[in-house]
């Protein structure tokens, strides 16, 4: 099921992220650390809990939830998101919504890759990490 996004994952690249966080709020001073900054996310299981830590030299951050059942999160950005994820066609489908926003954050595993697709309205932006 979600086996294949357990483990530790090392960002490597990383495209249109300012456009997006500027999409979403997040300011200036902050997007410019946040975009020199390469964050680890570490995924594990605890029963039918999964827990996603976000790791860097700036921010960590932690989530815990269960597959199809919303959750209230604080994202790294310190927004309040109302949050639901999902695992659809091997992807884990995570959806933030904020404000009357809302933003989709799609990861997938392609053997010791995943890429991670940001989404709100029309902005896209990709990241891509690597087993570690």
């Amino acid at each position: 099921m979600v086996d294949c996004f357990l483990g530790t994952w090392k960002l490597v690249d990383s495209k249109n992220f300012d456009e997006y966080m500027k999409t979403i709020g997040v300011g200036f001073a902050t997007r410019q650390i946040a975009n020199v900054t390469k964050p680890t996310a570490v995924f594990t299981k605890e029963g039918d809990v999964i827990v996603l830590q976000t790791q860097s030299t700036f921010k960590n951050s932690e989530i815990k939830f269960k597959l199809n059942e919303e959750f209230d999160e604080t994202t790294a950005d310190d927004r309040k998101c109302k949050s639901l994820v999902t695992l659809e066609d091997g992807k884990l489908k995570h959806v933030q919504k904020w404000d009357g926003k809302e933003t989709s954050l799609v990861r997938e595993v392609d053997g010791n890759k995943l890429v991670l697709t940001l989404t709100i309205g029309e902005v896209v932006s990709t990241r891509h990490y690597e087993k570690a």
